[in-house]
């Protein structure tokens, strides 16, 4: 009887843990940052912030904001042409164009926006100035899709307001 019991119990976990969602990696895959002078340019023509997130690759709330928030926000039908995404990895020496158009590497251009802890999201407009405060760290999961709607809709009334 006991013998029995044990295998019931397992076969209940096995079952409870196949009905589970699986993570989804395609969700945190966002585009890297290349040039951000032109990426900056289209998001504004749309009236959208260009929303940056610096990471690190050994960062897992990174992940988490980049699969939970940012990559759903991505392909999200309300938020289609009100957002542009796009990822600055501080721990790369990938290249990089800054927004006046100078050569750079992600690490060099997060170290010059003074981005020590991450994940950071910032909001900018198209000649590279910060439209939000920055969102800083995972901060807490259950309001985190709020203050990430709130930066972006203050960020295109901010665009919405500059010459």
């Amino acid at each position: 009887m006991r013998q029995s019991w044990k295998s019931w119990r397992v076969l209940i976990g096995v079952l409870i843990l196949a009905c589970l969602p699986l993570p989804s990696s395609a969700a945190a895959d966002l585009p890297l940052a290349s040039q951000l002078d032109t990426e900056a340019r289209q998001a504004a023509r749309t009236g959208a912030p260009l929303v940056v997130i610096y990471s690190r690759a050994d960062c897992s709330f990174c992940k988490t904001v980049k699969r939970d928030f940012l990559g759903p926000l991505s392909t999200d039908p309300r938020y289609a042409g009100r957002v542009l995404i796009r990822e600055v990895a501080q721990d790369s020496t990938a290249p990089l164009r800054d927004f006046a158009g100078r050569s750079t590497t992600h690490a060099d251009f997060a170290a010059a926006e003074k981005v020590r802890l991450v994940p950071v999201v910032a909001f900018y407009g198209p000649d590279g100035r910060k439209l939000h405060e920055p969102i800083v760290g995972a901060r807490l999961p259950d309001f985190y899709q709020s203050y990430l709607e709130d930066a972006i809709e203050q960020s295109s009334r901010a665009l919405r307001r500059q010459p």
